[in-house]
């Protein structure tokens, strides 16, 4: 492992962030630059552009990307990423050529999870699962103090394991993936239903929403939640639960002594963190004959992503 600065590099479907990050996690500079996300050979110009501006005042010794895709770390290639135009794009190859530096490209959800292990929430175990409630539901595993990336590199695609059969159609093409119920996503379908169906329960969000139940977002559950409201209370309450169930079907396969919750709904702070607390206490094998796993919000936020691939970058180089 070097020593010294390395730069994390973000590509989600809209924006790229890169970040200098030194030895001890701590961000010292950042940059964005808008994601061309149908051209592959933009979003590497744009990537190049944003490393070059850190590193005009910054000595880096390697560059990490964390990348929105399926990325088989070993080639340093993103194999299929769903919102961008990389098909068995050689990312890393590419990038070491444009930069002139040792480049690291690993999945973001996995980055994230290592920035939390390293840094943040995690920091304390070796044995360690994200799990990052957005839009969709993603993660990252930590096994024995090493991501867990599985043969090809696909490992830790929390959200398509099956959690009902039959059940609500997702994306990927299957039914009853966990983040068709513990989502962003699942929570705004459910306050929308709740809303256009007319209770009185659900007052406030149709308040907040101006009438208009296609225009309730999850923010505003989170929000009339932090006030009381019972309904959006009882919304979170059930993406909580869902999340607890979930992960004590991952806690039966891989004993972690910690998840850790990330993405946009963890705002919601104990409002969703302490259901899934419980539903994971009340559905874990062997419960009262096995160690608690802590289940606790992650700490770095947003630029989880971004320290982690500087680490892996440094760990790599």
């Amino acid at each position: 492992m070097n020593e010294g600065l390395t730069i994390g590099v973000d590509v989600g479907g809209t924006k790229i962030a890169a970040g200098v990050v030194d030895e001890r996690g701590t961000l010292l500079a950042i940059t964005r630059r808008e994601t061309p996300a149908t051209d592959a050979a933009l979003i590497e110009a744009q990537i190049q552009d944003a490393v070059s501006e850190l590193r005009a005042a910054h000595q880096v010794v390697a560059v990490g990307v964390a990348a929105a895709g399926f990325v088989n770390t070993t080639l340093g290639m993103v194999l299929f990423a769903p919102n961008l135009a990389w098909r068995d794009e050689p990312l890393g190859a590419d990038l070491q050529n444009r930069l002139a530096l040792p480049v690291t490209v690993e999945n973001d959800a996995n980055a994230a999870a290592w920035g939390e292990f390293r840094f943040g929430a995690a920091k304390h175990v070796n044995d360690m699962v994200l799990v990052t409630v957005g839009t969709g539901l993603g993660g990252g595993i930590v096994s024995a103090g090493r991501l867990l990336r599985g043969a090809g590199g696909l490992g830790g695609e929390l959200g398509h394991v099956r959690v009902v059969p039959d059940g609500i159609r997702c994306g990927c093409g299957n039914r009853g993936c966990w983040e068709q119920y513990a989502s962003g996503s699942a929570l705004e379908r459910e306050a929308r239903e709740l809303v256009a169906s007319g209770s009185l329960h659900a007052a406030r969000l149709l308040e907040l929403c101006e009438g208009d139940p296609s225009a309730l977002h999850g923010r505003m559950v989170t929000a009339a939640a932090n006030e009381a409201d019972p309904a959006a209370v009882e919304l979170l309450a059930d993406l909580g639960r869902w999340l607890g169930e979930g992960m004590a079907s991952m806690a039966a396969v891989l004993d972690p002594s910690a998840f850790v919750v990330g993405g946009g709904v963890v705002e919601a702070g104990d409002l969703l963190i302490e259901p899934a607390r419980a539903a994971l206490r009340r559905n874990l094998p062997a419960r009262g004959h096995r160690p608690d796993i802590e289940v606790q919000a992650a700490t770095l936020g947003n630029e989880a992503g971004i320290i982690g691939a500087a680490d892996l970058a440094r760990e790599r180089s």
